[in-house]
């Protein structure tokens, strides 16, 4: 679904990449069972998942710490995993993330589910996942449950001290700026970028706008 993006960010910035899909996402085998995700799914994603899989693969073994890049969900974990393990981040861009639950983000999961319900998405998603619904699912139905509305991961993130770029689209549909508004209150010294013209995928919609801020923001951390 990132197409080109990844590869033209490495390229400008003079830097390899490991990219990898969650459990459930893309080709990756989907977790066992079908039982729905509780509200701790992010912080289990920062401080179980992503230290295991980056462990078996040897990033930041013997050598400098890489840099976090996440979007969306991503985003969400970038953030708890630098902030639990600061000593294994050399700096973050978190794109789109979420630190909190508005109401324009629940609004915008209710018309994605219409949509879905309707036909089309399923077969669009199914070009880059091998079970759409349970992808479709596991983001939907948690997002939508009451138990999250109260969800933040405001508290958490005070920890991190590694460069931080946040980047927000201006028309977003699941968020609004203060998301990463909130993380500057929390990490004063995090950078805030808003695009205009993009929506909550700032990479897809404004590339090469994202790709000269990081080149420039990861030369001058």
């Amino acid at each position: 679904m990132w197409r080109d993006f990844p590869a033209r960010l490495c390229e400008a910035c003079g830097a390899r990449a490991l990219i990898y899909s969650r459990p459930g996402y893309g080709r990756s085998t989907r977790p066992e069972g079908d039982e729905p995700r509780e509200p701790d799914y992010l912080h289990r994603q920062a401080y179980e998942v992503l230290p295991a899989f980056l462990e078996a693969v040897g990033v930041g073994q013997g050598a400098p710490a890489p840099w976090v890049f996440g979007h969306s969900d991503g985003g969400t974990i970038a953030l708890l995993y630098a902030a639990r393990f600061p000593e294994r981040v050399a700096g973050l861009v978190v794109v789109a993330p979420h630190i909190f639950v508005e109401d324009v983000t629940v609004a915008g999961i209710e018309r994605a589910r219409a949509a879905y319900l309707a036909g089309g998405v399923r077969e669009r998603l199914a070009r880059h996942h091998d079970d759409p619904d349970w992808v479709f699912r596991s983001w939907c139905d948690i997002w939508l449950d009451p138990r999250f509305r109260a969800w933040s991961i405001e508290r958490e993130i005070a920890a991190i001290r590694c460069p931080v770029l946040a980047v927000q689209g201006a028309d977003d549909e699941y968020g609004t700026m203060e998301q990463i508004r909130g993380i500057a209150r929390q990490v004063p010294h995090a950078r805030l970028l808003e695009i205009a013209g993009a929506g909550h995928s700032p990479h897809r919609d404004r590339p090469e706008a994202v790709i000269a801020s990081v080149r420039e923001f990861m030369a001058g951390a």
